[in-house]
């Protein structure tokens, strides 16, 4: 099993360079701005990681404030914020159960790839993934939407949850949370050859699929991404 907790905290380069290569097409940009353009809003990014979103967002927004409870994470965010000069992003290292902001504070919460964890990490993953929920929307002005991304399988072009523990949250943010908005993107990634495209992904998602990419000769390694949103009352 992949060891998240040391990846973000021992290979933040090479998840970076990994992620840089998905969602070539823009679709996770596209979904954001169909639900809330970003233009002059404040934005907060939780589980901001290498700053895959925050780094989307910054040339619209006015200000983006990137949490995320693993600093190495952060310190990549910080280094592309300052060599795009965007001087309106903000990181700040923080549990997503305890937001250094105050109440309805934010336009507009993104939160990718970053709640699914919870369901390996937490015995009792409902009550931890709603205490970050009722965070966010705490944070939140009436009126601004929170967006939720997570993963809908690798490796495959049909959108399923990867396993039964994300299943049942994903279950949850519909059945229970009221996310009554949701869907699903392709957000694949693109090589520049199987060769690389092995090196990429062998640390994240194991032998089996970098050996696969090799064996086939894939320079596209479909992926689906989920995506629910909700707007605060």
């Amino acid at each position: 099993m992949t060891d998240f907790h040391e990846i973000y905290r021992e290979y933040t380069r090479e998840y970076e360079a990994m992620v840089s290569v998905e969602d070539l097409a823009g679709n996770v940009p596209a979904l954001i701005h169909s639900v809330c353009p970003p233009q002059g809003k404040t934005v907060l990014d939780i589980g901001a990681g290498t700053g895959r979103l925050t780094m989307l967002l910054a040339p619209e927004a006015a200000q983006v404030i990137a949490v995320d409870r693993a600093p190495a994470m952060l310190e990549i965010t910080a280094e592309r914020a300052a060599k795009a000069g965007c001087a309106n992003v903000e990181t700040r290292e923080a549990d997503h159960r305890a937001l250094p902001l105050p109440d309805a504070s934010v336009d507009l919460a993104v939160a990718g790839w970053t709640f699914g964890h919870s369901t390996a990490w937490d015995a009792d993953w409902k009550s931890e993934v709603g205490k970050s929920l009722d965070e966010a929307f705490r944070v939140l002005k009436p009126g601004a939407q929170l967006i939720i991304f997570e993963t809908l399988g690798t490796g495959s072009e049909n959108p399923a949850p990867p396993n039964d523990a994300l299943a049942a949250l994903y279950g949850w943010f519909e059945q229970d949370q009221g996310f009554t908005n949701h869907g699903s993107l392709r957000t694949d990634y693109t090589f520049a050859s199987p060769e690389q495209g092995a090196e990429l992904t062998r640390f994240f998602f194991g032998n089996d699929m970098a050996d696969r990419i090799l064996a086939e000769r894939l320079t596209v390694l479909p992926e689906c991404t989920g995506y629910w949103w909700k707007t605060k009352a």
